[in-house]
């Protein structure tokens, strides 16, 4: 069985924001928790853009461990990565509702998406730049 903070409560984990829509100053943290695990378990589910960069983020942290850098560049990726996971997340939220709201496309709905999508890619670009100058620090010392 799924700890509790997995598995949704009320069925699916749309039912489980349906009935508590509101009432979230009078929810307990574990729940509040709950929630926010759940909107990453659809986005997991749903994107595949979201399902890479956490795969590179993962591949990023096994090259920190295995090159045990300063903690500068613990900090720069584990800001940087988290930066960019947590814009692709707010980019899938705002195109879900949007999606809803407006299915057919809307030219100030398509602004606010491309604005989105925007974000994610200077965000990712701001990662990637992170990883290449650690990879330049890493090689610099081989090089001379």
């Amino acid at each position: 069985m799924k700890p509790c903070f997995l598995r949704p409560r009320f069925g699916t984990v749309r039912a489980a924001r349906h009935e508590n829509a509101g009432t979230m100053k009078t929810k307990t943290i574990f729940t509040r928790f709950h929630f926010a695990i759940c909107g990453i378990r659809a986005t997991l589910a749903s994107e595949w853009a979201f399902r890479t960069e956490l795969l590179c983020f993962v591949a990023v942290l096994f090259v920190l461990v295995l090159t045990r850098p300063d903690p500068i560049w613990w900090a720069l990726v584990f800001l940087t990565s988290g930066a960019l996971l947590a814009v692709e997340l707010v980019n899938t939220a705002v195109e879900k509702l949007a999606d809803h709201l407006h299915p057919k496309i809307h030219p100030a709905l398509k602004i606010v998406k491309d604005t989105l999508a925007g974000a994610v890619l200077m965000m990712a670009t701001a990662a990637v730049l992170v990883f290449l100058a650690f990879l330049w620090m890493l090689m610099t010392p081989l090089l001379k």
